[in-house]
């Protein structure tokens, strides 16, 4: 029986229209074209990520999944819809504008068969000066004057854009309009699903040269127009070896954290912990070794690793299930 130990993976890439080449600022070996997606760890039909350190290496996170259960993963370690691993992590360049879009909740009826909802938050890795996103409805809006607004063209009046710097977070639960725009890289803590309902593109076509499908009545459908309970937040902190929580839903929680020499830590039976290396460099310790870890990293916990260290200096991001 193979003893746990922090699991890294290879990464599934995915090229977008509006992708670029700024994942390759952490050291990964990205495939030629415009890659706007780093699936870092994933367990999705559309994209599942294979462990390339220790003694798992060359297996699928969905045969660990399979082979060690609830000791690895957790007592909460699973979907309950479809039993797979329950979240998605994700790097983002972001060279172009995304598409204005919105995503539905577990409950939504158009969703295809065990595919979840998708709650979603967003950790700003990088903003070049002037950057923005486009992050909700402005006041007033309604599902009427919006669709009135696609109709006429005019649906950028209707959306609230907002500045970007570095350290910003995003929560955006389903039913929120948002859109990432050019100049923007982010770390995505997300529910393992891959369902997106564009509103709006541009008018651009996609790689095929093509127009990429808008879902209007779906979009429409989906919004909570009355307020999702979207929030962000700065987050600047100095202190280290504390943990400061930049979101909690039912889906996940997501903390920040300095590393500033040694940082004794552990994980607990009710969840695998994820950790996302946001800047600098250091060693990942534990009962039976270590790992070298660096900016662009991400590593999954098994919830039976108990005690670990984290040496060296770097920001995390700590995620785990609720």
């Amino acid at each position: 029986m193979t003893n746990p130990y922090p699991l890294r993976f290879q990464p599934e890439f995915k090229e977008r229209v509006w992708g670029g080449r700024a994942l390759e600022q952490f050291g990964l070996d990205i495939p030629e074209g415009h890659i706007g997606e780093g699936w870092m760890i994933a367990d999705h039909p559309n994209g599942t990520t294979t462990v390339n350190n220790g003694e798992l290496a060359g297996q699928g996170l969905d045969q660990i999944r399979e082979q060690y259960g609830k000791e690895w993963f957790g007592t909460r370690g699973f979907s309950e819809i479809n039993g797979r691993f329950p979240l998605l992590i994700k790097l983002l360049d972001c060279n172009d504008d995304l598409s204005i879009q919105v995503h539905p909740t577990d409950e939504y009826n158009g969703l295809p068969e065990g595919e979840l909802g998708k709650t979603e938050m967003w950790y700003v890795l990088d903003a070049k000066p002037g950057a923005t996103i486009i992050y909700g409805l402005n006041d007033g809006v309604t599902k009427e004057s919006l669709a009135e607004a696609l109709h006429q063209g005019t649906v950028l009046d209707s959306l609230r854009e907002v500045p970007v710097s570095t350290g910003d977070t995003f929560y955006i639960p389903a039913g929120t309009v948002h859109a990432l725009c050019a100049g923007v890289v982010v770390a995505e803590i997300q529910q393992n699903s891959d369902t997106t309902y564009r509103l709006f593109d541009y008018n651009r076509p996609g790689l095929d040269g093509k127009p990429r499908d808008l879902h209007i009545e779906d979009s429409l459908n989906v919004i909570a127009f009355e307020g999702s309970g979207a929030t962000m937040m700065k987050t600047d902190i100095t202190q280290a070896g504390e943990w400061l929580q930049l979101a909690h839903s039912p889906y996940f929680v997501v903390e920040k954290g300095l590393v500033s020499g040694n940082w004794k830590l552990a994980t607990q039976p009710e969840s695998f912990t994820i950790l996302v290396i946001c800047e600098g460099s250091g060693t990942l310790n534990w009962a039976g070794g270590s790992q070298n870890y660096t900016a662009g990293e991400c590593f999954l916990l098994p919830a039976n690793l108990d005690q670990y260290e984290l040496d060296g200096n770097a920001t995390v991001l700590r995620s785990y299930l609720p």
